[in-house]
């Protein structure tokens, strides 16, 4: 059994503690590359606890409404990757909208407390798997990067050439005619 006010907690933790945040993103980052988010309900689970954080695994607990499963094709996947899944059937304690009189508690002004049935699933992935898909991550922005910089506008097939300057009074070189014999009498290049 689960209840909201811990799961409110758990996420408050995350952003005081940077390195369990920056733990929980290189999760998601394996879970986007395995393309988890293609099988069924995937993509609307909702953190439940975690990253707990060991010396050679990363656990974090996610959760589902009753009737909206994850697929378990996704996680057979992850299991192959090297992965623990575990499914489990569980309730939610949380508090009811408060419309009427009954739905109070007694002596308070909060509303009842119900149980709504949920699907938790527990990962435990190998610290390995996320800083190796993390190191991919990054050695793919900086190949990215390093295009970007060294790569010459003139040459891109989209950006037009710039013409040379001209000198004031003297007339442009008119363009060339397609498989004209360039200056100098060279023969052009063969094109493949």
């Amino acid at each position: 059994m689960h209840d909201i006010l811990d799961i409110i907690k758990n996420i408050d933790s995350l952003y005081e503690n940077n390195s369990s945040l920056a733990a929980l993103k290189d999760f998601e980052r394996v879970l986007d590359e395995m393309d988890m988010y293609v099988y069924d309900n995937w993509i609307d689970g909702e953190l439940a606890y975690g990253p707990k954080i060991d010396r050679h695994w990363i656990t974090a607990g996610f959760m589902w409404p009753q009737n909206k499963m994850p697929d378990p094709t996704g996680g057979k996947r992850l299991v192959d990757l090297g992965c623990k899944v575990k499914y489990q059937k569980s309730h939610l304690v949380e508090p009811r909208e408060i419309r009427t009189p009954e739905d109070i508690r007694p002596g308070t002004k909060k509303g009842k407390l119900d149980r709504t049935p949920i699907w938790i699933v527990e990962i435990q992935m190998p610290k390995k798997i996320a800083f190796d898909m993390y190191k991919g991550y990054m050695e793919k922005m900086k190949n990215e990067n390093k295009y970007s910089e060294t790569q010459d506008p003139s040459q891109d097939a989209n950006v037009p050439a710039t013409p040379a300057p001209v000198a004031p009074g003297a007339m442009p070189a008119a363009p060339a005619a397609p498989g004209a014999m360039p200056a100098g009498g060279a023969s052009p290049a063969p094109t493949i």
